[in-house]
């Protein structure tokens, strides 16, 4: 008689709590992005000709905020990504070691504690400890949010390997962008009722709903754990851990990781600025109709990542899909740079080829890397992509210059920031191919439909790494050549 364990609610019980434990963190992320008009305001509008950023006697506008340059703000983003860019590496590695349930609770409560000194910060308006705080917290939650995604990935591809790896994968990823769609449609209007300081603690409270999956799902990983027989056997090659398993990670990985790495350049410096973009390009533009514009990314993310996940699960292709998904994108900013196309047509467009990008990417690195090795290649290939997304927001702080005075940024800025966004998406292009050359040199797996996925060989083991022996293999050619 089949355990509980063993049969598919209780894997699909297990992804929805898994699901739940980055929706108020990506809530959270993108708050700064809707509110960049009362990030960057003003700390006062003396002649009371403001309400809530909108002004109805007069053509001025003056948006009563926190006093931020437009540097300070990427500053909010970058910070995040640097933090992650370094923390990763080493909590995907303690992941590896110590286990998820270990990840689990230490880096959902990180999340929690960071938003909680963003929104203390944001009571500080006016004085020199404003940003110190605010980036102490956006760092803490940045340590925690992006570890949280490692423990997140290496739950879902332990209890759905071999099964609908894509299809879950597509799934924490539409209940991530539903916090991030939900925070595009409702944060402004909290903000404009309830006030900048209540609206961050909100954010808060929902990074503790994430904490209290994170309870949920360690239960019933641990319990399944036990009825699988295999507790005992994880804890076991967790100790064989070594830091030198980096070794095994092979070409097709690295370029992989670049691939994500310059894709993702283009998506989030984007939707940071988006809002603001939008109202400074496009007239007839409010702050509230920009976000829920700039949202559009989140929103077709939300509608199509189960349903690409599906299709990929179906159908292989991963490589295939990751240079499409890169050159159908450029397009886009070539559009919002030199042309005035309504936005909305961009930043749904733009939405498709990130959904997927995402289903097609991510869930690749479990096939050419091994299952005990799997944090530890999620930790570095997200702390490539933070490196990479941090050095973007930078740039663009930069392009988009540092004067807060500035109630409009030139377009000619703005093409800039469009331009660089076009060189990533082409670097993008160039590692994708390079990665479906060197994958077809060993075996095509990304490429695999699922007849020919169905006629490879069954694993052995469970535990055993996701492609035949890799790493040996590698190493076997390497001797031959050598």
């Amino acid at each position: 008689m089949a355990v509980p364990a063993e049969e598919a609610y209780y894997r699909f019980v297990v992804l929805f709590f898994n699901c739940m434990l980055t929706f108020g963190s990506y809530f959270c992320f993108d708050i700064p992005s809707v509110l960049q008009d009362q990030f960057q305001g003003n700390l006062t509008c003396p002649n009371a000709t403001v309400i809530n950023g909108t002004s109805p006697n007069t053509t001025e506008v003056c948006v009563e905020g926190l006093g931020m340059s437009p540097q300070q703000y990427n500053l909010l983003y970058a910070i995040y990504a640097w933090t992650n860019a370094v923390v990763v590496i080493m909590a995907g590695f303690l992941i590896d070691k110590l286990g998820n349930r270990f990840g689990v609770f230490l880096f959902s409560f990180l999340t929690v504690l960071g938003s909680a000194i963003f929104a203390l910060g944001s009571h500080f308006k006016g004085t020199p400890a404003l940003l110190p705080l605010m980036l102490t917290g956006r760092l803490l939650f940045g340590s925690g949010n992006g570890s949280l995604t490692i423990v997140q990935n290496r739950i879902t591809a332990f209890w759905f390997r071999g099964k609908e790896l894509a299809l879950a994968f597509g799934l924490t990823l539409a209940f991530s962008r539903l916090g991030s769609v939900l925070n595009f449609f409702l944060t402004q209007r909290f903000e404009a009722h309830f006030g900048m300081e209540w609206t961050l603690w909100g954010g808060t409270l929902l990074c503790v709903l994430g904490f209290l999956s994170a309870i949920t799902v360690s239960v019933l990983d641990k319990v399944g754990m036990k009825q699988l027989g295999l507790d005992g056997v994880i804890q076991e090659e967790s100790r064989k851990v070594r830091v030198q398993d980096v070794r095994l990670l092979s070409l097709r990985y690295w370029l992989l990781v670049f691939t994500i790495m310059f894709f993702y350049n283009g998506i989030f410096p984007f939707i940071a600025d988006a809002s603001k973009f939008i109202q400074d390009k496009y007239s007839g533009y409010d702050q509230k109709e920009a976000a829920y514009i700039a949202g559009a990314v989140y929103d077709s993310s939300l509608v199509l990542s189960a349903t690409v996940g599906i299709v990929i699960d179906y159908i292989g292709l991963r490589g295939i899909f990751a240079v499409l998904c890169a050159v159908l994108t450029l397009p886009v900013f070539g559009l919002l740079a030199f042309t005035f196309v309504p936005p909305l047509i961009c930043t749904i467009w733009l939405g498709v080829t990130y959904s997927f990008a995402a289903a097609s990417m991510w869930p690749s690195i479990p096939l050419v890397v091994p299952q005990a090795t799997l944090g530890t290649a999620m930790g570095l290939a997200t702390s490539v992509q933070m490196v990479g997304i941090g050095l973007s927001n930078l740039v663009v702080g930069q392009i988009l210059g540092t004067k807060s005075s500035e109630a409009k940024i030139p377009l000619w800025r703005w093409q800039r920031m469009m331009i660089f966004m076009l060189a990533n998406t082409i670097s993008c292009i160039a590692t994708a191919t390079a990665l479906n050359f060197v994958d077809h040199r060993q075996g095509g797996t990304l490429n695999k439909t699922t007849k020919r996925s169905a006629a490879a060989p069954p694993p052995v083991s469970d535990r055993e790494p996701l492609v035949g022996e890799e790493g040996e293999g590698d190493a076997d050619r390497q001797e031959e050549e050598e």
